[in-house]
């Protein structure tokens, strides 16, 4: 608005546009606001990755402070901030209000080496404000720094309970994924409040638990029906225990599996959007849930029996080192799942006391060695037709490993169907426990059919990364799942004899002198 002001000899001066008040700055925070993740959790879980004997520098450098701390996982990390999950909804935002011309400020407690990274990331931020390795700008700490900076007043944009004392400093409210606790506390300040809602927590901690792997954990129940004790109420309980101990070992062994691989996961064409590498399940929440589901687990096991307990812990001591080791090792990794899928038989064996049969553990091993094989030759045909070369992230293969693997699976695959004939051959007719033995023979046949769709998918591009997940959903192995529990559920219990054929009544139900 043009101004005219008088002269003190009556003239004027020439019109001039008057300075327009001075908007108010938008201040964003970091950690859970801008970024999906929490920089010092990513931090520490870096350096332990590379070294976990960095734990005991970390115990050292606590009692320093956590101004100090920060500042010694920023310099150790080495974090690249380009790489890690942003809140898009938030960051176009703060580009349109750059634009309408209001001042943008980056105010974390994160260190600051952290904040210029992310400056370089954001060049939105017209200033940087953070902890700077001797002040720790969090909570109070923050809010008196702002006050002081803009007496005027500014714009808040944060996501947890320690930002409520900035919120009660501030004009106007902005609420980026917090949770309804905190949303709630933060109208109760009276001020203007926007909400940028964040998805569902207990959806994404689900999903990353993966109920539906618990699907693995019924080879539990594998040996207590072909021990001959599928009757007995006791045996189903104890197997029930199993199940359930190794459910939660796992389920907390995914998500150790997942923080360690944040880096190579947010790499990864598909499991980027897994909750923890996308963001959407907090570091601190899977952490929670992850040192829950152990105790959880191993408490049950114990619980179950000291030979359960046994089983469990020698699962997760291989499943930690498949984590932070063995995954990378080429055919090693492949293997070693195998070994999983044996070993969760081998529980089940413990659970209900009954015989070992070398046969049954080694059918298992290349079974699952197969789908794990599939699972590779899956991600390496992905690598090849987005043009990728060299390691894979996260593992030791490369593109042109595929026709390797591919030769690898199929063959563990039918050595697994003549595993399985040669456990029938040798002890399943010679095992006085099963009522109808011969209802077994139908199980090769399965097992070709189901392991020729799984490799024939694989071929044709069409088999999701996870065979357990593609299993459970596939129509055709469904189908096929049903046909062989209706054949084992026959060896197990056999069936009327007015549903057998005339002639084979006796050989249905034969059974062996030997007890």
């Amino acid at each position: 608005m043009a101004t005219a002001r008088a002269r003190r000899d009556g003239t004027a001066t020439v019109p001039t546009e008057a300075p327009p008040p001075r908007t108010a700055p938008l201040v964003i925070d970091l950690d859970g606001t801008l970024l999906r993740t929490d920089l010092l959790l990513e931090g520490i879980i870096t350096l332990l990755r590379r070294n976990p004997l960095m734990l005991l520098l970390m115990l050292l450098w606590l009692p320093r402070g956590r101004a100090f701390f920060k500042r010694r996982i920023a310099e150790g990390a080495g974090l690249d901030v380009a790489t890690l999950p942003a809140n898009e909804a938030l960051l176009a935002h703060i580009e349109a209000r750059k634009a309408a011309g209001q001042e943008i400020v980056l105010a974390t407690a994160a260190d600051e080496l952290m904040a210029l990274r992310a400056l370089r990331r954001f060049p939105v931020f017209d200033r940087v404000v953070a902890s700077d390795g001797v002040r720790n700008l969090k909570g109070e700490a923050k809010a008196a720094q702002l006050r002081a900076l803009y007496p005027q007043g500014f714009d808040y944009a944060g996501d947890c309970a320690a930002d409520l004392p900035v919120w009660a400093a501030a004009r106007r409210v902005i609420v980026v994924g917090a949770s309804p606790a905190v949303l709630r506390a933060a109208h109760r300040l009276g001020k203007p409040v926007e909400v940028f809602p964040a998805a569902s927590r207990a959806r994404a901690l689900l999903k990353a638990l993966r109920p539906h792997q618990w699907a693995k954990n019924a080879l539990v129940f594998l040996p207590l029906v072909l021990g001959g004790r599928a009757g007995e109420a006791e045996a189903w309980a104890s197997a029930g225990l199993a199940f359930l101990a190794l459910g939660l070992v796992a389920s907390a062994s995914y998500l150790v599996n997942d923080l360690l691989d944040l880096a190579p996961d947010r790499a990864h064409w598909s499991k980027r959007e897994r909750p923890l590498a996308s963001g959407r399940l907090p570091i601190a929440t899977g952490l929670a849930a992850l040192v829950l589901g152990l105790t959880g687990g191993l408490a049950v096991a114990a619980f179950a029996g000291v030979a359960v307990l046994t089983g469990v812990l020698a699962y997760l001591a291989l499943t930690l080192a498949y984590s932070t080791w063995l995954k990378r090792v080429p055919m090693l990794d492949a293997l070693t799942l195998g070994c999983l899928f044996s070993l969760r038989i081998a529980v089940g064996i413990a659970a209900v006391a009954v015989a070992w049969s070398p046969w049954l553990l080694t059918f298992s091993m290349f079974l699952f060695t197969s789908l794990s094989f599939a699972k590779r030759h899956t991600e390496l045909r992905g690598a090849a037709r987005r043009g990728r070369s060299g390691t894979i992230a996260g593992r030791g293969y490369q593109p042109a490993d595929e026709a390797v693997v591919l030769a690898f699976g199929v063959a563990s695959g039918l050595s697994s169907v003549v595993i399985f004939i040669l456990y029938l051959a040798n002890e399943a007719f010679h095992h006085a426990a099963l009522a109808a033995p011969l209802a077994l023979w139908s199980f090769p046949l399965i097992l070709v059919l189901f392991m020729g769709r799984v490799w024939l998918l694989a071929g044709r591009d069409a088999l999701h990364d996870d065979p357990v997940a593609f299993a459970i959903k596939d129509r055709p192995s469904l189908a096929l799942a049903a046909i062989a529990g209706l054949a084992f559920a026959a060896a197990a219990f056999g069936l009327p004899h007015s549903l057998l054929p005339q002639g084979l009544e006796s050989s249905w139900v034969m059974r062996s002198s030997v007890s």
